[in-house]
């Protein structure tokens, strides 16, 4: 089955993209939508390959034209999702994987309510603050103002977390890796009997234990918790 929207969202630092990239390594038929954003490139990162980057002026003539499935400004610079991806991937026979923060991710569940929502995050903010720092001092700026935000930032983020149909708490990249890949080939109807009890196991209504012990970790209560 191609054309299947998966919706990837996690706290900055949470060490998505690297999860990402090995589950693409993992599983076929995975394209990534690459978004626009008016940020500078940070590090090593090339136009057209993390994002494509561009001035604020051209985002919003492209909001003008219609030419997003969302976007949002986060920090201060604008973000958005190419409503050419989705299209381009299913005449391809592949799926869609779109890395985007919760605020754009509930407006594509809006619009596009079949899509598959996966939320990612570590298991406790000790460790998110280690992986803020450890990415900061290697874009050579480390700033407390700057990770204090994040880090309060991802509390809220969790906020929604119950929104989503899955979650994996990003402990060892290898196991996380294991039940994204597990959900994408269920998803697909490509699943054995262990990718579908893998996948089950990150289910948001069932709420794992390894998942209440991340959320608890965070002081963090879901609404429909139980």
């Amino acid at each position: 089955m191609a054309g299947i929207l998966f919706i990837i969202s996690a706290p900055s630092g949470s060490g998505k993209s690297t999860l990402v990239s090995e589950v693409r390594r993992l599983v076929t038929g995975l394209e990534f939508s690459i978004s626009y954003t008016t940020r500078a490139p940070r590090g090593s990162e090339q136009d057209g390959q993390e994002y494509h980057f561009t001035t604020r002026e051209e985002f919003l003539a492209m909001v003008d034209r219609g030419e997003f499935l969302e976007w949002a400004e986060v920090f201060g610079n604008f973000y958005g999702t190419p409503m050419s991806g989705l299209a381009t991937a299913t005449k391809q026979g592949r799926d869609l994987l779109l890395d985007i923060d919760v605020q754009g991710a509930l407006q594509v569940m809006e619009r596009v309510p079949n899509a598959v929502s996966i939320f990612i995050l570590t298991p406790n903010p000790q460790e998110l603050e280690k992986r803020l720092r450890l990415r900061s001092q290697g874009e050579g700026v480390t700033q407390e103002a700057v990770i204090e935000r994040r880090l309060s930032e991802a509390r809220l983020e969790l906020l929604n977390l119950d929104r989503y149909q899955y979650a994996l708490v990003n402990d060892v990249v290898m196991d996380a890796a294991a039940e994204m890949r597990a959900i994408v080939l269920t998803e697909r109807g490509e699943g054995g009997p262990e990718e579908q009890l893998l996948a089950q196991r990150c289910l948001t209504e069932t709420m794992s234990e390894h998942l209440r012990a991340a959320l608890g970790s965070f002081e963090v209560e879901l609404a429909g918790s139980r």
